[in-house]
């Protein structure tokens, strides 16, 4: 199968290029480099350097190339940063995708894996969170995904291209081997920056929000590792490939929660590093919990996590993060 990744140079997008080129799929990387790296797209995948933003650049992937299906990760997705612009973030995560559906409908490829987020459903009315509850985000980063949602669905009623919607919780870890894991700049999520702190590259981390309803004061957030949220995207395509598929949406997590202090108190163990912490006040469009019900991807896509445990998860990013200490593009 050839399979067109979109943002397959980013964090989530490279491990998805990793795991389908050991599958023997074909694999063509889409992504403008402005968040991705270069050097987390594995060979033999082809990279393909565009902006989504511009129908002319990823219709010429399609005229291009003979692809079957796509996976979509690219998109901006710091909700903070949403709440200060959101017409960038309707720009690009809307718009941009518009762009890339009517790219497939030109071409006749039906079937995408669309990288949507437990953003959509905003401060959740009951834990854990289930597909069937209410959409309300609190975010425009949120929002522009939920946007993208329902664009999926009249695109599948008018023109046929079916879709699988997976909503990630929290996403953290890094390939087993230690060759790729998370490499942003700047870096928002807390795992490696936790794990940066523990190398010596800042003093100590900023733990925003003390004051929530939660065991410790601060938030609570369902960690799931990257590779188990991979297999659920290999799964995912799988099933659009069945005969009769019907287009889907899914929650991608473990069914329960760590706070953010939990995470530091675990990353201090692993790392035998005692990581200095600064409380700091809420950021805005965070709800409190978000903790994920996994049961419908588990009956369904036959979902069944390999990582599901904090240390795995940090201990794979930890591996990751000692031996590329300047990112993926600043080691020898």
């Amino acid at each position: 199968m050839e399979v067109l990744v979109c943002g397959g140079a980013g964090y989530i997008g490279s491990h998805a290029v990793a795991a389908l080129l050991e599958q023997g799929h074909s694999v063509i990387v889409f992504d403008s480099l402005e968040k991705g790296k270069r050097a987390a797209v594995l060979p033999p995948a082809q990279l393909v350097v565009g902006d989504l933003r511009s129908p002319a650049e990823i219709g010429k992937v399609f005229a291009d190339h003979k692809i079957d299906a796509v996976l979509h990760f690219a998109a901006y997705s710091l909700v903070g940063q949403s709440v200060e612009t959101p017409a960038e973030y309707y720009r690009n995560n809307v718009t941009g995708t518009q762009n890339l559906l009517d790219a497939m409908r030109d071409a006749g490829v039906l079937r995408i894996v669309f990288s949507s987020t437990a953003a959509v459903y905003g401060e959740p009315e009951h834990i854990p969170i289930t597909e069937e509850q209410k959409t309300e985000p609190t975010s425009p980063y949120g929002e522009s995904k939920l946007a993208v949602e329902k664009m999926l669905k009249w695109y599948d009623r008018a023109y046929g291209i079916k879709y699988i919607a997976l909503r990630y919780f929290n996403v953290a870890g890094a390939h087993p081997g230690g060759k790729i894991g998370e490499d942003h700049n700047p870096e928002t999520h807390l795992i490696p920056i936790v794990l940066g702190a523990a190398l010596g590259k800042t003093d100590g981390i900023k733990i925003f929000g003390g004051d929530y309803d939660t065991k410790d004061g601060s938030c609570v957030r369902d960690y799931i590792h990257v590779m188990d949220l991979i297999d659920a995207h290999i799964l995912a395509l799988n099933k659009l490939h069945e005969a009769g598929a019907a287009s889907q949406t899914y929650n991608l997590g473990y069914g329960r929660g760590f706070s953010n202090l939990e995470i530091v108190q675990a990353a201090k163990k692993i790392t035998e590093v005692d990581i200095k912490v600064e409380m700091a006040p809420r950021r805005p469009g965070d709800p409190s919990v978000l903790i994920a019900s996994p049961e419908k991807a588990i009956r369904e896509l036959g979902f069944s996590p390999r990582y599901d445990s904090l240390e795995a998860i940090i201990s794979s990013a930890w591996k990751f993060h000692k031996t590329h200490p300047n990112g993926l593009e600043g080691n020898p």
